[in-house]
């Protein structure tokens, strides 16, 4: 005898209320499957648009390629912490002991690798992001006929960045470990970007270059893509709804600062602000896994050659790692330990809010000179 659809739907989420880690779980895994069924080859060809990519690699190529002196004081400080303690002054020891020319290492990786990726992920988001909204109320249809509802608010737009940044993480892997040996590892310092690469796949192999520390770079890329992506989202609609709610015997907010300041003043403002936000949501929710990558990535500094030559193979483990970190500062109590997880957290608020709050307006920016709208304002 079949079985009742209502009964099925009760059982699993009495089994969602018992098991916490299920409940959390569950709305990702029912929306990821019930996107596979809503006809996803003809929904993604209608929604790609080539603009969302020039934009989005355009905007992280310049972005990241700016902040990349800051970038560098940052990972010695995250590699070396005994050496570089803190911002200025461990940016005056690298410019005294090798010169300012130390602070553009690295430079190469960053361009192409942020730029390839930066165009990956915007334009997977932003192809992918109306996608799992449909998925989403297809799937809320189906529920509220078994009398439960469990997916709405932001997370179709957390689904979309998560798949954006897993995606983006396959091109950054071998440039992110050829820009951290470039910055920690005397012998590559002098070495450009295809010589690094060349180097690694001497040392390690193709495959071993091409996924090695796949889980640190998610670690980070993940947490950093939702932080930024969502909370710009999120932060830019509330910001509209904001500034265009209805006054009563009044000209709205929005309608005010255009016609003080100007037409586009009222965007401008909004992907600032918007963008500032998401830039300390990216970081705080990237900073442990920024730490675990530079730990997966950085090179020796007083092993033999023989050793250096394992030293990827060595670090590919994501928990050795994170024990590793740790275990550095674990004499101080679980907080100290913990701690270690978010070395270089002032240098990177610098860091990632010049990076993020650039990138995002750069990218609003491009966006609306190639005719999509602003971010937020549809």
């Amino acid at each position: 005898m079949p079985s009742n659809p209502s009964r099925r739907a009760r059982g699993r989420t009495s089994s969602a209320r018992s098991h916490p880690l299920l409940g959390t779980l569950l709305p990702l895994l029912s929306l990821i499957s019930h996107a596979s069924s809503v006809n996803p080859a003809a929904s993604l060809a209608s929604s790609i648009d080539y603009r969302y990519f020039v934009a989005g690699g355009s905007c992280a190529a310049i972005s990241h390629g700016i902040t990349t002196p800051i970038d560098v004081v940052k990972t010695r400080m995250q590699s070396d912490p005994d050496k570089y303690k803190s911002l200025l002054p461990a940016t005056a020891t690298i410019i005294k002991e090798e010169g300012v020319g130390a602070l553009a290492n690295g430079l190469g990786p960053t361009l192409v690798g942020y730029g390839i990726e930066g165009a990956l992920k915007f334009g997977v988001y932003e192809v992918t992001k109306p996608f799992m909204v449909l998925a989403c109320k297809n799937l809320n249809s189906k529920l509220k006929r078994s009398g439960s509802s469990m997916c709405g608010g932001p997370l179709p737009f957390i689904v979309a960045s998560i798949m954006a940044g897993a995606v983006a993480s396959l091109v950054l892997v071998p440039m992110e470990s050829a820009r951290i040996r470039m910055v920690t590892d005397a012998e590559f310092k002098e070495l450009g970007l295809l010589a690094a690469l060349r180097r690694l796949v001497d040392e390690a192999g193709l495959k071993r270059t091409l996924t090695v520390g796949m889980g640190a770079m998610l670690a980070k890329q993940v947490p950093y893509t939702y932080g930024k992506q969502v909370s710009f989202d999120v932060v830019a609609k509330l910001l509209y709804r904001i500034l265009n709610a209805p006054r009563e015997g009044a000209l709205t907010l929005a309608e005010s600062i255009s016609k003080s300041v100007g037409p586009d003043s009222v965007k401008w403002i909004i992907s600032v602000l918007a963008a500032a936000v998401a830039s300390v949501m990216a970081c705080l929710f990237s900073q442990p896994g920024d730490v675990i990558l530079t730990e997966t990535y950085k090179g020796g500094d007083a092993q033999s050659a023989t050793a250096k030559k394992g030293e990827v193979a060595k670090k590919g483990d994501l928990g050795e790692i994170c024990s590793t970190i740790y275990a550095r500062n674990k004499e101080g109590g679980i907080v100290c330990a913990l701690a270690g997880f978010f070395t270089g957290l002032q240098a990177r608020f610098v860091h990632v809010g010049m990076i993020i709050t650039s990138q995002l307006v750069i990218y609003d920016l491009m966006k609306q000179l190639m005719g999509l709208p602003a971010t937020g304002s549809h």
